[in-house]
């Protein structure tokens, strides 16, 4: 899910949040690589152009989308090796369209075909990680055959992943499926794998919990981080630019200190220009890192 952020800031919303928001927290800067999602650099650009504006806003990885075209994977290697930007890791196609929890065989074979493709990108791009969303439980799908059948289907994936040096980042992503951190932590656990950890969504979690609560619970099965922020609003909600909605960014940049967090922190918004993802990049800054 991303956030409708992009009108928000050419109206010049959220300087006065940033502000109030940097006294909390952890005393010393998180140690931790600021990055974005691929999607949110402008699609007119060339490959070569995305990456090296991903560079000189301030970011210093990406995530990029499964790519079945090696050819055009290969571009994106090239381009991101000379923009001298880091490929983190891969957001894994098919997962909600076919998911592994399905009752469908064919279904499955999907999202399994999906997530080799994933997984044989990340190798080349020099990527450590694959997100993956598990299961989607659904009015075919019991919660309980979601876990079991996503289980079945990642743990004949974790011998590939763990040939190619790979983590399956499993992520909760409004699928009704792992709502909240001690389920996830405990689906994450029965794997017994270190080819299996967290992939934690700060702005996912607002709706019914704590995100400072999740990291907590996570502790180090977290390996990766995206970063949204959510804003309750009378009959509804919004996706909002960071800063802009009800995560406490204080008790996160705390929690994410506690557990020793180093990891990469990937912003998953709207899209926009140069100016525009600068501010999200000092928004980083100010809000996680703890940088003035």
């Amino acid at each position: 899910m991303t956030a409708g952020v992009g009108a928000a800031y050419a109206l010049g919303v959220g300087g006065g949040v940033l502000a109030g928001a940097l006294d909390a927290g952890a005393a010393e800067p998180l140690r931790v690589m600021k990055g974005l999602v691929f999607d949110m650099l402008p699609s007119r650009l060339s490959y070569a152009e995305r990456f090296k504006l991903a560079r000189e806003v301030g970011f210093e990885v990406v995530q990029a989308p499964t790519t079945p075209d090696m050819h055009e994977a290969e571009e994106i290697k090239k381009a991101a090796e000379a923009a001298n930007i880091r490929i983190d890791s891969v957001m894994n196609m098919d997962h909600w369209k076919y998911p592994l929890s399905s009752g469908d065989a064919a279904v499955v074979a999907k999202c399994v075909e999906g997530m080799k493709t994933s997984l044989r990108n990340a190798k080349l791009w020099g990527s450590d990680a694959v997100l993956l969303v598990p299961a989607v439980v659904n009015a075919e799908t019991s919660y309980r055959d979601a876990w079991a059948r996503s289980q079945r289907e990642i743990r004949k994936l974790i011998p590939m992943a763990a040939e190619l040096k790979v983590v399956i980042a499993i992520e909760e992503v409004w699928n009704k499926f792992l709502l909240s951190p001690l389920e996830m932590q405990k689906y994450i656990a029965e794997f017994e794998s270190p080819w299996v950890k967290a992939w934690f969504d700060v702005g996912n979690v607002v709706l019914y919990g704590y995100p400072q609560d999740w990291i907590r619970t996570l502790g180090k099965s977290i390996y990766k981080v995206h970063l949204k922020d959510f804003k309750r609003k009378e009959g509804g909600y919004a996706w909002v630019n960071l800063g802009d909605g009800d995560v406490d960014w204080g008790a996160v940049r705390k929690a994410f200190a506690e557990i020793g967090y180093s990891g990469s922190v990937i912003a998953e918004l709207d899209g926009g220009d140069e100016a525009y993802l600068r501010d999200v990049s000092k928004r980083i800054d100010r809000l996680l890192i703890g940088l003035t």
